[in-house]
């Protein structure tokens, strides 16, 4: 039997992720999930954006920067499929590329870590909140605009050592790569996602494939149908809000029984501005989620007009 080589970075949140997906992918394939790194051995390969740690991802080339390399050694053959998290990937596909499979997805909240408060509205005046998302930066100044903002960028070990080393008084992480990591115990408290919309697909991982290659049972298997319905809303106004490391957008959809609602904001920098939609739909398919983010999105946007594009923040 041929290996099915898998794609990813090398941080230690994407190996972990990674090697969660692997383990799914075995079985699926009806082997043992011991006997993965036989079967699916993972290839790591590093992105321009691991390499950059010292500015904002807008400064160097946006989100894409997660994923480029390692797509284009899917679309050489090099690996066979490639595990991202889902946020870092544009909206737009890559021409031979298709998503495969969205497997469950974890919490999409965004977490606030500290070691003196509970939440963000326990922080003094002046406190020092760090993060490296224009999203996050926006959310926060429009809930506490006292607060100053700290870009901090680098892995999660990273982040939480900046954090102990006294850079900021807090942080906010999503709360998905923390658990999977198994590092939880370091939330304080979690941003409530229906105010403060999370990044579109946070906490759900994507699985990439070769468009010739698409029908294989196991991603049949690992494949789940209601993060997907809600992935797909969510990334719909991701597609319409062109929204990438110079935006803050956010996008939240959640699925309850037979019903889809979502949340679509944007911000401007400073968080003064906030331009909303909500809506439901029922019954769900793939088509009119991922155009019920489209028309929200759109209808945000032409009410932002030239308002919405931030460089930097």
């Amino acid at each position: 039997m041929s290996k099915l080589k898998i794609g990813t970075r090398g941080s230690k949140l994407a190996l972990t992720q990674c090697g969660w997906v692997q383990r799914q992918i075995v079985a699926a394939m009806g082997f043992d999930p011991a006997q993965a790194d036989d079967i699916a051995p993972l290839t790591i390969i590093t992105t321009q954006g691991d390499r950059i740690q010292d500015r904002r991802l807008i400064e160097a080339g946006g989100k894409q920067l997660f994923t480029k390399e390692i797509e284009d050694a899917l679309l050489r053959g090099d690996v066979d499929v490639a595990v991202h998290s889902l946020k870092d990937m544009p909206a737009a596909d890559i021409p031979g590329l298709s998503l495969c499979a969205i497997p469950v997805r974890e919490d999409p909240r965004d977490a606030f870590i500290s070691l003196k408060y509970e939440r963000v509205e326990d922080m003094p005046a002046g406190a020092r909140l760090g993060t490296a998302s224009l999203r996050r930066q926006a959310q926060m100044l429009s809930l506490r605009p006292d607060l100053e903002i700290v870009m901090i960028r680098g892995n999660v070990d990273t982040r939480l050592a900046k954090l102990q080393a006294g850079d900021c008084d807090a942080m906010l992480l999503a709360a998905a790569g923390l658990n999977r990591m198994g590092l939880s115990a370091h939330i304080r408290s979690y941003i409530d996602a229906d105010i403060h919309a999370s990044a579109p697909g946070q906490g759900a991982l994507a699985v990439q494939c070769r468009s010739d290659d698409l029908g294989a049972e196991w991603m049949r298997k690992l494949h789940h149908e209601p993060t997907f319905l809600a992935v797909q809303a969510e990334r719909g106004a991701l597609e319409a809000l062109e929204a990438s490391c110079r935006t803050a957008v956010g996008a939240y959809a959640t699925i309850d029984g037979d019903t889809l609602s979502l949340f679509v904001e944007a911000l401007s920098a400073d968080g003064k501005t906030r331009w909303q939609r909500r809506e439901t739909l029922i019954h769900p398919n793939a088509l009119s989620a991922r155009n019920l983010g489209l028309r929200l999105g759109v209808e945000i946007k032409v009410e932002a007009g030239p308002d919405l594009i931030q460089i930097g923040g």
